[in-house]
């Protein structure tokens, strides 16, 4: 992984925390959370508070997110705010920190002043043992506490106010009033600055989640489908009058419900040509291709006619293997026809010929199953699904990772947007949903 930290294409954009009073509130909240201070006196967080340098610290990845549920954060600064989510068991993290943002924007800019947020995004279920405990979420509740008590501070405060307006003779109580004195040097004037989050509890729509090899749920108006291996535990027996199940493996079903549901843009000349995806999967193909073939082949430096020569001595390997040539006769079909007729493709390759419908609320979660579909495909699967290319990046030959990191450092990190744009129709900045 030394490679991609260096490339920053692990831990990358993230926030540095130097400053002592800084990292005595986030000991503060991770003595809360029962566990060791650090000793660290800088370190790196993403949006939740995450530090790839405390994880190492503590010999625990999983710190902030022990059960693979009720995910923990720590909120030093709105700053966290555009930062992306490193490490997570549930594709919506990111999406849930932005609508706690969003909805209480005020108070944690006027908390973060003198405190720090810590607490847990709380679901209804303490452990994962099946697929019912996931579908058993359908939405989630920020928990929220303060390293130095300011929230408390500020709740106290609140009560005495509405004390001293309420009651005859408060104003004769010197001891209520030293006090408000003394809460409101710290908290300043509650009546201007909201110091309690007031939106807390938000929807959990459709989302991936790491269990069982990785679990997709959709849920639409009226139904819920369940993709994932099928010997996950509960598959099929969870509520099956109302959840429809979909093996991973099952690539012409998923085709057929991503279709039928609007999810799923097929191949048409408007945007292939344009976009030049099916170029750019040709190219990953051959690319793959050949690191497993040559696993010593030295890709970061070769050019066209290198790779030309190659696929000329490896002809019958390529036809054998066969995705280069099927994505080549699709470009074939699309420049001659302006589409597709995917009745006529093979069910286990339709999908490598689609992309999610780019102004669908399902579009990161979708390219994300797509993603995991064409492993061959490690850009996509980095902007997509990026703890599966982290699984994959582990079994590449070490010149095939030097590609890797070579090809993302030039065709993605170079200008995130303009790629996601290009090949997959996604608008805006932020990296996942």
């Amino acid at each position: 992984m030394k490679r991609l930290v260096e490339n920053e294409l692990i831990y990358g954009r993230l926030l540095s925390i130097d400053e002592p009073h800084l990292v005595a509130r986030y000991n503060k909240a991770l003595k809360a959370f029962g566990l060791k201070e650090t000793a660290l006196t800088a370190f790196r967080i993403d949006m939740t508070g995450f530090s790839p340098e405390i994880a190492e610290e503590l010999g625990d990845v999983q710190y902030l997110d022990p059960n693979g549920v009720n995910r923990r954060f720590i909120i030093l600064t709105p700053e966290q705010e555009n930062l992306p989510v490193v490490h997570t068991q549930f594709s919506n993290t990111a999406g849930l920190m932005h609508e706690f943002f969003d909805g209480n924007r005020r108070a944690v800019s006027a908390v973060t002043i003198k405190d720090a947020l810590y607490g847990e995004i709380e679901e209804p279920v303490d452990i994962v043992t099946g697929v019912e405990d996931l579908l058993s979420i359908d939405e989630v509740r920020f928990r929220v506490m303060s390293a130095e008590n300011m929230l408390g501070k500020a709740t106290e405060l609140r009560v005495l106010v509405d004390r001293l307006k309420t009651s005859k003779n408060g104003w004769r109580d010197d001891a209520m009033l030293n006090r408000m004195v003394e809460l409101a040097r710290e908290t300043g004037d509650i009546r201007q600055n909201a110091l309690v989050p007031d939106k807390l509890v938000f929807a959990h729509h459709s989302y991936w989640a790491n269990h069982f090899g990785g679990v997709f749920i959709f849920r639409d108006e009226r139904t819920t489908t369940v993709i994932c291996d099928q010997h996950a535990p509960g598959f099929r027996r969870s509520r099956p009058w109302e959840v429809s199940y979909i093996d991973v493996s099952d690539h012409a079903r998923i085709f057929d419900y991503l279709s039928k549901t609007g999810r799923l843009q097929l191949p048409r000349a408007s945007w292939v040509e344009p976009s030049g995806f099916f170029t750019h999967r040709a190219d990953m193909a051959i690319a793959d291709l050949i690191g497993r073939a040559d696993p010593s082949v030295d890709l970061a430096g070769a050019d066209r006619v290198f790779l030309q020569t190659w696929m000329h001595r490896n002809a019958g390997l390529i036809a054998e293997e066969g995705i280069y040539p099927f994505l080549q006769e699709a470009l074939r079909e699309v420049a001659s026809t302006g589409q597709v007729k995917m009745r006529e493709v093979r069910a286990d390759r339709r999908l490598m010929l689609c992309r999610a419908v780019p102004d669908h609320p399902d579009q990161w979660l979708i390219n994300r199953l797509l993603a995991r579909l064409a492993p061959f495909d490690f850009v996509t699967r980095f902007v997509f699904d990026k703890q599966g290319f982290y699984d994959s990046y582990n079994g590449y030959s070490e010149s095939y990772r030097a590609h890797v990191v070579n090809v993302l450092g030039t065709t993605y990190l170079n200008n995130k947007a303009a790629l996601r744009s290009r090949l997959y129709g996604l608008e805006g900045y932020q990296e996942d949903a």
